[in-house]
């Protein structure tokens, strides 16, 4: 691999603990295999609510609110090695964990 190539993996998952444990994951088997990692880094939690109308045709005081929270993490893996991505590929995640890799 080139020295300036670097790989980003950004995560997405709506339960915390799923993505922390991903994010533990993936940057144990980047130090295993000795590349550089920065991170993680936590983002902004992307947190939608919803109202909804509890009564059919009057009462419009009678509401529910629900909330849904987006966690986000972002992970440098600096200086990878072949060893790195192979290693990276084959690592099992979470189905929970939205995973986006881009290669700069």
């Amino acid at each position: 691999m080139k020295n300036h190539q670097r790989i980003r993996i950004r995560l997405k998952a709506f339960d915390h603990r799923l993505i922390d444990q991903s994010t533990f994951e993936i940057v144990e088997t980047a130090k295993r295999t000795g590349a550089q990692v920065k991170g993680p880094i936590p983002l902004p939690t992307r947190k939608e609510r919803f109202t909804i109308l509890i009564s059919p045709h009057v009462n419009k005081d009678a509401r529910d609110q629900y909330e849904i929270c987006t966690h986000k993490r972002l992970i440098d893996i600096i200086k990878p090695t072949e060893k790195t991505i192979d290693a990276l590929m084959k690592l099992d995640l979470s189905s929970g964990v939205d995973v986006q890799i881009s290669l700069n």
